[in-house]
This record gives C-alpha cells, sequence and structure tokens, in this order.
C-alpha cells in the first residue's frame, strides 16, 4: 500500500493512502504534538470531509484496534487447522484491576490455560510479553486458548 507523506509547512506532516473504495484515509500530526483522523471527501480526494482529533491516548488505542485485529486474524488462519483453539483480543480499560501491575499479577495462563501471545501498546506489539510487562490502560492483549479458557480470561482482565 502506498502512503503519501506531505509536509504542511508551520503545521505538521500529514500521512494518507487511497482506500480500495476510492477516499483518502489518512494521519496529520501537528507540530505541537496533536493528531487528527481525516477522511477525503468522495468527489475531491484532496478536500477533507471529515476531521477528527484524537488525543494522545486515542491514537494509540485507534492504532492497537487496527494493529490487534491483523494479528487476530493471522494467528486464528495459523490455528484454523487445530480443532478447539481459538484467538480473541481484550482492551486493558480503566476499571481493569490489572491496570498498572505486571501482567503475570493476573495468572492468565495458569487459572484459565490461555497464552497471551502479544501486546500492542501506542502502535507497537509487544511480542511473546513476559510476566513481568506492566500492563497499561488501553493497551490490546492479544490471546490464544480455548474458547471456554478465553471467556475465563476475559472475565478476570475485567473483574479480577
Amino acid at each position: 500500500m502506498n502512503v503519501d507523506e506531505t509536509d504542511l509547512p508551520g503545521f505538521g506532516v500529514r500521512k494518507d493512502f487511497m482506500t480500495q473504495s476510492g477516499r483518502r484515509l489518512g494521519v496529520v500530526t501537528h507540530r505541537d504534538g496533536e493528531t487528527e483522523l481525516i477522511i477525503s471527501a468522495w468527489d475531491d480526494p484532496d478536500t477533507c470531509q471529515a476531521s477528527i482529533p484524537l488525543t494522545g491516548e486515542e491514537a494509540a488505542t485507534l492504532g492497537n484496534l487496527l494493529g490487534g485485529q491483523r494479528i487476530v486474524m493471522q494467528l486464528t488462519e495459523e490455528h484454523r487447522d487445530l480443532p478447539g483453539i481459538s484467538t480473541r483480543q481484550f482492551h486493558i480499560a480503566a476499571e481493569s484491576p490489572f491496570r498498572g501491575h505486571p501482567m503475570g499479577k493476573a495468572q492468565i495462563r495458569t487459572r484459565t490455560s490461555v497464552s497471551i501471545v502479544a501486546i500492542m501498546r501506542e502502535g507497537e506489539v509487544l511480542a511473546s510479553p513476559g510476566p513481568d510487562v506492566v500492563l497499561h490502560v488501553g493497551d490490546l492483549i492479544v490471546a490464544v486458548g480455548t474458547e471456554e479458557g478465553l471467556d475465563q480470561a476475559a472475565t478476570i482482565l475485567r473483574n479480577g
């Protein structure tokens, strides 16, 4: 996919790409660190139809959601021929009792036999995270296990 980068003098940088549907979708990173998600008009790819300001946390969460979905799809395909094994993603919410704590405190593998295979954080992938990795609000956890185990893991991460 071709990503176009355009300097916006005195303002920041615009990075965007043409979607299959014919719209340009992108991000403007302002010089002051602010971020905007931008969507072009249908009839003019150079005209912005929508601009959505994002906080740093919101931009990181959006990156995690989009990147995490790609990892889940890849793992799901790899486990397609393994009956009873599924891949799922979990979002660490502000209400999670494990936010700000090492992942090992949740004891997901011990309690559910589910393996946490990656954490998406601020658009970066932490592959095969160890139990000492501290969980942050907005983290997207990618896990592999049985449906029952994944349901239990979701409950643990949500309620303790």
